[in-house]
């Protein structure tokens, strides 16, 4: 059995549709811990099984204590981002350029700062691409990870 939608009552949880965002308009994530098993899990399903991410006594690691994949990162703050920015809304990722600032390790918690830079509307079925600066910071504030992110996202219906 399947429920009923009323387009008149608004979705918990909905994204932002691309006539919601201006350049300039700032957000910032929720925040999320990063446990040992976030680590095995994510090293385990993509194969990333790097000796500094599998022997907790690896020596001749720059790190310390038990680092996670930058990609890992990157997965939970977008993540957050999806849930909290373009569920329902984002219709593709278009672009990413990453740079790692500082090391995430076991038991951080991280969370970003996202500022649009850039909503340009396309020519047809009610689209834009959106382009935004993402600054992941860590429980202390300090900046781990920065990146471009440019999304095409839905224009609200009927628009």
């Amino acid at each position: 059995m399947t429920a009923d939608r009323n387009p008149a009552i608004a979705q918990l949880g909905q994204g932002y549709y691309w006539q919601d965002l201006a350049v300039g308009q700032r957000f910032h994530t929720f925040r999320r811990t990063v446990t040992e098993t976030d680590i095995v899990n994510f090293i385990s399903v993509t194969g990333m099984l790097e000796t500094i991410f599998i022997d907790a006594t690896y020596a001749h690691g720059a790190i310390q204590g038990r680092p996670a994949p930058g990609a890992l990162t990157y997965g939970l703050i977008e993540g957050l981002i999806m849930q909290g920015m373009v569920q329902g809304t984002g219709l593709a990722l278009l672009e990413v350029h990453k740079k790692m600032l500082a090391p995430v390790v076991a038991g951080d918690t991280i969370w970003a700062e996202i500022e649009v830079t850039g909503v340009r509307p396309t020519s047809q079925h009610n689209r834009a691409v959106v382009t935004s600066a993402i600054e992941v910071r860590n429980q202390h504030g300090k900046p781990v990870m920065s990146y471009t992110a440019t999304r095409m996202l839905a224009g609200r219906p009927g628009a």
